[in-house]
């Protein structure tokens, strides 16, 4: 979840550093530092965001051509200076960041200061230190044994650590190291970029080392060394990043939110691009060529995610049943894996993520492996852990998403989860010819409608003046908009800190009822699709008790506008794919709201864009 970027090379390390750990605060933001490499090992770090780590150093020394920096978001500590990164050993010899947590550093920590370490800071972080210091010294302090010293060290840790490491005694000597938590390297001239995700390297190459668990990257003016655990030398598999730097940028809109927001037209296109065929009717899904077979004959599907993708799994579901006839459920992530889930084989779990890196999507793809189910991923990222641990899955084409609250990534996974099960629904003939290819045509105009959504930006911004001051809301769907209800209180509470809930619309009388008054905004979603009538009741029933209510409807409906406060009109969609059109007013609405009410809307309080630890 924090953000880690390093570089060796010719060049000054300052800067790159510094732009670098810009484009992943998005990853945490709670602390700040860098440490410069070199003879003359400098660390500088605080508490706050990457602006107050350039205010802390602008008068000092920050010259080297070697350096890590690292944005924290708080595991073990709390947010402070001391425990910022980087992180020194206690006798000096080695200098480190950590993305992850280290699960054993309890009993490592006793064992260390058993020996006569003494700790500074409350962090995991600061054990593996001292850890590697320790190994060190048992080697006699040997310079060539610094990397065999760091090995041995990892080999007794427990967990997940992404890692970058200065040794004081091999000035011109950066390592890196990967368990669980995303390293990637970049290879330029006579130098490397070291980062968690790629958004600080591509300014500078395209070519790009995913590290694998247990890597161990040895980076020096001589140039790069890749071993294992176990001192196996590995062949470094060197990728093409399919990224530009204007991805990454706000390009001129306020927020990368509301950036992405807007790009969901283009992101949906890319998804389906080369996928889905307008005039000859055909969709072609080749990540999943070598196991169409097993997917279409599934007994059952099993979608594991987690929050926003979770959300959309739960679309997924109502869209594999309808289409395949296909027994779907939907699981937490963090659940499935701590739970003894039946599994059979036969089983396709298929697991979705944004990142690519999702801690407890990667340990119930481990467990669903390991029962003998055909496992898929759904995913951003390429060259991710998912992508590699699955069997075969589908890339979204969102393109980077950078705002922690999740936009572009859900109706780009919704896309995918249409597109898998329109063709087995095909396959299996229980969708018809007809059928089918009539929702290649609507979902082939989806893009263009969402634009038609994003014309009425400043309408809903108007709503969003009337509502910012609540302190509760309550979202409302049936059917294939019960997620998207879920998914739009999630953004709410998300950016504006307002406590806002899901519910499917006929379970209101089952509690939530209670709740409303004059002060509760009650969003629903309230399109035409076969629940219509009974949505109608349930927006009676909220009026009956003085709720305020926003109505997401088709465009020409005149029955809820004479029931609702507020009414935000979609075009007409076929109902199996509302809920790529409904969720852009939501995430428009929370957007505003949040805005309005002062909120930091790409860097929510307490969260991070990328889960990589439990």
């Amino acid at each position: 979840m924090c953000g880690i970027v390093g570089y060796i090379g010719q060049r000054e390390a300052y800067n790159i550093l510094i732009k670098g750990l810009k484009r992943l605060e998005y990853r945490g933001y709670d602390s700040a530092g860098i440490a410069m490499g070199g003879d003359n090992p400098r660390i500088y770090k605080c508490k706050g965001k990457v602006s107050d780590l350039e205010a802390l150093v602008e008068n000092l020394d920050f010259s080297g051509n070697i350096g890590i920096g690292h944005t924290r978001w708080a595991t073990h500590g709390e947010p402070n200076d001391v425990n910022a990164h980087p992180h020194r050993s206690m006798n000096g010899h080695f200098i480190i960041i950590h993305n992850g947590i280290i699960e054993n550093y309890t009993k490592l920590k006793s064992g260390l200061e058993n020996k006569g370490y003494v700790f500074e800071s409350q962090t995991d972080t600061e054990v593996l230190a001292n850890l590697f210091e320790y190994f060190y010294i048992k080697e006699g302090s040997d310079p060539k044994k610094c990397v065999d010293a760091i090995r041995n060290a990892l080999r007794i840790v427990e967990g997940a650590y992404g890692l970058l490491i200065l040794c004081k005694d091999v000035p011109k000597q950066l390592i890196a190291a990967k368990k669980g938590s995303p390293i990637v390297v970049g290879i330029g001239d006579q130098e490397y970029f070291i980062a968690s995700d790629a958004s600080p390297i591509v300014e500078y190459t395209n070519s790009v080392i995913y590290l694998k668990d247990d890597d161990i990257a040895i980076l020096s003016d001589s140039g790069l060394s890749l071993i294992n655990l176990k001192n196996i030398p590995q062949t470094p598999n060197i990728h093409k990043l399919d990224l530009s730097l204007d991805q990454i940028e706000k390009n001129g809109f306020d927020h990368y939110m509301l950036k992405e927001i807007y790009e969901q037209p283009r992101s949906i296109r890319d998804t389906y691009r080369g996928r889905l065929n307008f005039e000859s009717k055909f969709l072609r899904l080749g990540g999943l060529f070598n196991v169409f077979n097993d997917l279409v004959n599934a007994d059952r599907i099993i979608i594991v995610a987690c929050g926003t993708s979770w959300h959309a799994g739960l679309v997924g579901e109502y869209l594999f049943e309808e289409f395949t006839r296909i027994p779907t459920e939907v699981e937490y992530a963090s659940e499935f894996r701590y739970r003894n889930p039946v599994i059979k084989k036969g089983d396709v779990v298929i697991a979705i993520s944004q990142s690519g890196e999702t801690a407890d999507t990667l340990a119930a793809i481990q467990l669903a492996k390991r029962a003998g189910a055909i496992v898929l991923g759904i995913c951003n990222v390429v060259g991710s852990s998912i992508p590699r641990e699955t069997v075969a899955g589908v890339y979204t084409h969102a393109g980077p998403e950078i705002g922690v609250a999740s936009t572009k990534a859900f109706t780009a996974q919704v896309t995918v989860l249409t597109m898998m099960a329109m063709a087995v629904g095909l396959a299996n003939k229980n969708l018809t010819q007809k059928e089918f290819e009539d929702l290649v045509e609507e979902l082939y105009l989806i893009p263009d409608k969402i634009e038609k959504i994003l014309e009425k930006a400043d309408y809903i911004k108007e709503i969003a003046e009337k509502v910012k001051d609540a302190n509760n809301a309550l979202y409302l769907g049936r059917g294939y908009l019960f997620p998207v209800a879920l998914e739009g209180a999630l953004k709410l509470k998300e950016i504006s800190y307002i406590h806002a809930e899901g519910y499917p619309a006929a379970e209101m009388k089952h509690g939530p009822i209670a709740l409303i008054d004059e002060k509760m905004p009650v969003v629903v979603l309230a399109t035409k699709d076969p629940s219509y009538d009974k949505i109608v009741s349930n927006i009676q029933e909220v009026k009956a008790r003085k709720g305020q209510i926003i109505a997401i409807v088709t465009e020409g409906d005149t029955v809820i506008r004479n029931l609702a406060d507020f009414v935000i009109e979609v075009p007409a969609c076929d109902f199996a794919l509302s809920p790529l059109l409904t969720v852009i007013p939501l995430q428009l609405l929370s957007y505003y709201i949040a805005v309005m009410r002062g909120c930091n809307v790409d860097q929510p309080r307490n969260l991070a864009k990328s889960v990589t630890v439990e």
